[in-house]
């Protein structure tokens, strides 16, 4: 089964977090019991300490010939009762003399381990929790001190025991303490972290419900966006992903709706003229007007196919660029000698044409196809009797390129939409019968492929105005700043 990145993120954290205070426990219990252990010896030797004092004063008082056992056990029991642990005086050999254990002493059963003794014997403490060297069953704590003459001779020893079984009833009570709390903290954690993996993991979830949409061809869905950190900006990254999905199954549908509409139409005109000659419904003598229409239609659909190819080309990538340098003056003069028939057809003045040579850097092949759109585009817009003029403009490493035509212009409200696949303003399209409005895309493509901007100004009812930029030639560079230089 397929686990979600809440269910993981949320189990890692809660497994973490378990480890760690697992961790925190075992350390904490093992701190616990050391400082318990530490405190216990260190209070064991206060109270054998004090014990050894006692029996000494009353050793001095006796003129170190004896010690009054009756007397020193009275504050034996006071010490031992107060720290619940047995207090016992033994000699030298390790033998009990005096204990505070009521009923049958078992430390007066045993003598002290010789080992213990020696350790005494050198002035040395002892410590231990332990069994005594096998005096007592269980394990206890035992210090142990010497007796010590003003010359510091060793006399005898100051033994004091209490059961271990107290640490162990420590331990467990602060254990339970520890369960508790960490009951109460766990629960408190998983449910901060419920909620913050579940916010964190949201945007995610919703990402991935977006997708499932994209996938059924709903690109409306769009992930909100919440904080400044990375889920933030993926969010944003992911609704600009949408954004441009979005725009290219639009384009897609309008590219697919406009082919068809454009092929519809002629391929209707040719079938009907077509149909219409071959069942006789056309007369003989009107074959050949309605052949050449059929003709033009051919042409229209054979040009609209190729400007989709390059369109095409253009698109993946797979036109390249030769740069060389050229006369664009040249290309543009050679364009308007091709539509000459066109233009003295509407008595257009062409002006510019006497500009000197303006070299650019760039494709000459791809250039021409954009001049040839622009000035035939001129030429159909131009009014009767108006002008189309082309100049241009060097500055530095970009020349400028402008076309310009007088005559109706173009709306303000078309302007964002010439260079669209397919656009055809209402009035282009009752003047440009045989366009398929793909010119001015392919032109913005190719200035594009150069690395160069191409922008449109009109003023309606006064003219037009294409102007594009490209790489200045190489030559002409070199030459400029040799002028500057002089």
């Amino acid at each position: 089964m397929q686990k979600s990145v809440f269910t993981r993120y949320f189990s890692v954290c809660a497994v973490i977090i378990l480890m760690c205070i697992t961790v925190l426990g075992g350390l904490f219990l093992i701190f616990a019991s050391q400082n318990f252990r530490n405190e216990k010896l260190d209070l064991l030797y206060k109270n054998a300490s004090h014990a050894a004092e006692i029996t000494m004063e009353n050793y001095q008082i006796n003129d170190y010939q004896y010690i009054s056992q009756t007397a020193i056990l009275q504050g034996y029991e006071m010490m031992g009762n107060a720290i619940d642990a047995e207090i016992f005086l033994t000699d030298l050999n390790g033998k009990t003399l005096v204990c505070t254990e009521e009923g049958s002493c078992q430390h007066a059963t045993y003598l002290m381990a010789q080992s213990i003794m020696n350790r005494i014997k050198n002035g040395e403490s002892y410590s231990e929790m332990g069994k005594l060297g096998g005096i007592y069953t269980d394990r206890y704590y035992t210090v142990g001190v010497p007796l010590l003459t003003e010359g510091n001779q060793v006399v005898g020893a100051i033994f004091a025991s209490t059961a271990a079984q107290s640490l162990s009833d420590f331990l467990m009570n602060m254990l339970k303490m520890f369960a508790v709390s960490s009951v109460a903290v766990l629960l408190l954690a998983f449910v901060i972290i419920y909620f913050v993996t579940k916010r964190m993991t949201r945007p995610l979830a919703q990402m991935s419900q977006a997708i499932r949409s994209f996938a059924k061809g709903d690109f409306t869905v769009r992930v909100p966006v919440e904080g400044n950190d990375e889920i933030a900006q993926l969010a944003i990254a992911f609704n600009n992903m949408a954004n441009s999905l979005a725009m290219t199954e639009s384009t897609r549908r309008s590219f697919v709706a406009n082919v068809s509409h454009e092929l519809k139409t002629p391929m209707t005109t040719i079938g009907g003229f077509v149909d219409g000659i071959i069942d006789g419904t056309i007369p003989e003598e009107k074959h050949k007007y309605y052949l050449r229409i059929v003709s033009d239609e051919v042409k229209r659909l054979s040009r609209m196919v190729r400007s989709m190819l390059n369109i095409s080309r253009i698109e993946a990538g797979e036109t390249t660029i030769n740069a060389t340098d050229f006369d664009i003056n040249a290309v543009v003069c050679q364009t308007v000698f091709s539509l000459e028939q066109q233009i003295e057809k509407k008595h257009v003045d062409i002006r510019g044409l006497d500009s000197p040579r303006v070299l650019v850097c760039a494709d000459e092949d791809l250039i021409y196809q954009v001049v040839y759109n622009l000035i035939d585009n001129a030429v159909k817009f131009v009014d009767e009797g108006g002008y189309i003029e082309v100049s241009y403009e060097v500055s530095g490493p970009v020349t400028y390129i402008a076309v310009r035509n007088s005559g109706a212009g173009i709306p303000k409200e078309e302007i964002p939409h010439v260079f669209d696949r397919f656009y055809k303003s209402d009035r282009s399209r009752g003047l440009d019968k045989n366009g398929v409005g793909l010119g001015l895309y392919i032109v913005r493509s190719i200035i594009n492929l150069h690395s160069g901007d191409i922008l449109v100004r009109s003023v309606e009812g006064e003219y037009c105005e294409f102007v594009f930029s490209l790489p200045t030639g190489s030559a002409a560079r070199f030459k400029k700043n040799e002028n500057k230089e002089k």
